[in-house]
């Protein structure tokens, strides 16, 4: 029987359905081929790991041997009130962990910590004195080291450690509770997350897949695509969710689209209030009317219609000039690489790019300064902006405070309220519904008939690209990058210019 380690519940965590299919799901469908991100993800954290190892001074080593000879050997470090472990294996039952580091505390007890190479907090803001919260699968997964600790006789706390990408370390308390609004603490989420992995890993409790935008980093990614397709799964319909799916499989069993497209939605909410009259108040929890009529709508647009429908008119700015805009940046090092346009005046069309060719400070301050030039030299007021979600405007606004002397907050601000500047994911979102399963832009410009001339166009595979250029200097790698970043912007002019036409 399989182990439930670290790993698992960080499945579980990303997706509930993962950890029964990579035991039980139909292996000759899981692509064998690690996802070339992946791999950049799994490189830097380890040169991570062995950059803050190298500054730790002496520590015990347990990398090399069996698990259970790991675990021999650091059962009978703690014993031996060893100071520091590094790479020690604990196991319990059926259960087993091997966190970074093990430090012994004053009162000879031992407490658990990872190296991560990411924020130690999400929602942290260093600049404005913000701290954050733990990070769910950071937390749970230091919640199983302290588990095995305390199970084997070595620890009575319940406090852990991470130290982070910065090298900074944190700590966190796993009697908290989650957050401001939440009834449970880290270590009760981690036990039910704990207990649903044990059941799927021994195939007592079975669920779904689903279709989301972070499959699409997973081996099994083609496999539950197929599923929901030959199933009518409603996760097929954008953004209902493998949450309202479920619900409604277990309220109203509707098990796929052909039948959820005969929903009534008023008798449905009137069944919804006699529930929560009988003290039912579980009843397709958090789907209400408005969210129940926008998802059939979806539904039956894509099973039945087929054709995309505008609500309302749409009116973009008559202008000289027409920007299609879209950066590329590198969040595992917090660095933006590309600032890309599309430029269309009139029948005149070109792709502008702005393009870091090393890692540093000084040559991301360079390119973004470069944009800014560009974005000056245009006939004031007299050009419009487009692009596709708030990442953008997000990115933006961070590198203005780390290069105040570039540009101002108010000048930042300024230019991203302006009407002419647009983001047509909001407007695809409040004004239009499409005959597909995801409205990224993507998924979009395919239907509207744009095609990529990469095979496998992603942004997480730009990165990729990124960092290969700068180990390699290869032009032809750079090449790639910036006909990936040219087709994300025409395919923007080409969403736009749909919008319009619809």
């Amino acid at each position: 029987m399989p182990f439930i380690t670290a790993s698992k519940l960080y499945d579980y965590i990303q997706c509930p359905h993962r950890v029964w299919r990579d035991a039980h799901g139909p292996q000759e469908e899981k692509n064998p081929e690690s996802n070339p991100f992946v791999e950049l993800l799994w490189e830097k954290g380890v040169k991570h790991e062995e950059k803050i190892i190298s500054q730790l001074g002496e520590y015990l080593d347990l990398c090399d041997g069996s698990h259970e000879e790991r675990f021999a050997r650091t059962t009978e470090a703690m014993k031996k009130k060893e100071p520091l472990i590094y790479q020690g294996v604990l196991i319990h039952e059926n259960m087993l962990g091997i966190p970074d580091l093990l430090k012994k505390l004053p009162d000879d007890t031992y407490m658990p910590i990872d190296i991560k190479s990411g924020m130690g907090f999400e929602g942290a803001d260093e600049e404005e004195g913000e701290e954050g919260k733990p990070k769910k699968h950071y937390a749970v997964q230091l919640c199983l080291y302290d588990d095995l600790l305390k199970r084997l006789g070595f620890c009575t706390h319940n406090s852990v450690q991470v130290i982070d990408i910065h090298g900074k370390t944190v700590e966190y308390d796993l009697t908290a509770l989650m957050g401001p609004r939440s009834k449970k603490t880290w270590w009760e989420y981690y036990e039910e997350v704990k207990k649903y992995v044990d059941f799927l890993l021994k195939d007592q409790h079975r669920n779904k897949p689903a279709s989301a935008s972070i499959c699409k980093l997973c081996p099994w990614y083609n496999s539950c695509k197929k599923w929901c397709e030959e199933t009518k799964d409603l996760t097929n319909v954008f953004y209902l969710g493998r949450s309202n799916r479920d619900r409604i499989n277990e309220d109203l069993l509707i098990e796929n689209l052909d039948e959820f497209i005969g929903l009534d939605v008023a008798e449905v909410m009137k069944q919804k209030e006699e529930e929560k009259k009988a003290g039912n108040t579980e009843f397709l929890y958090r789907l209400g009317e408005d969210s129940l009529s926008k998802a059939l709508r979806r539904a039956i647009i894509l099973r039945q219609t087929k054709k995309p429908v505008a609500y309302g008119t749409m009116d973009f700015p008559q202008v000289s000039h027409e920007l299609f805009f879209d950066i590329e940046d590198d969040p595992t090092q917090d660095f933006v690489y590309l600032h890309g346009v599309y430029e269309r005046a009139g029948k005149n069309e070109r792709f502008v790019h702005f393009t870091a060719t090393e890692l540093s400070e000084e040559e991301e301050k360079r390119v973004w300064q470069e944009f800014w030039n560009y974005i000056a030299s245009l006939p004031k007021d007299d050009f419009a902006v487009y692009y596709y979600s708030h990442h953008e405007e997000t990115t933006y606004k961070r590198l203005q405070k780390r290069y105040s002397d570039v540009i101002s907050a108010e000048a930042v601000e300024q230019f991203f309220d302006h009407p002419h500047v647009i983001d047509l994911y909001s407007t695809v979102q409040k004004k239009t519904d499409w005959p597909v399963g995801s409205y990224s832009l993507k998924a979009l410009a395919t239907y509207l008939g744009f095609s990529w001339r990469d095979e496998t166009p992603s942004g997480a595979l730009s990165i990729q690209w990124f960092n290969a250029y700068l180990e390699s200097k290869d032009e032809s790698i750079l090449k790639r990058l910036l006909e990936y970043n040219e087709d994300d912007c025409k395919a923007t002019m080409v969403l736009k210019d749909a919008l319009e036409n619809l």
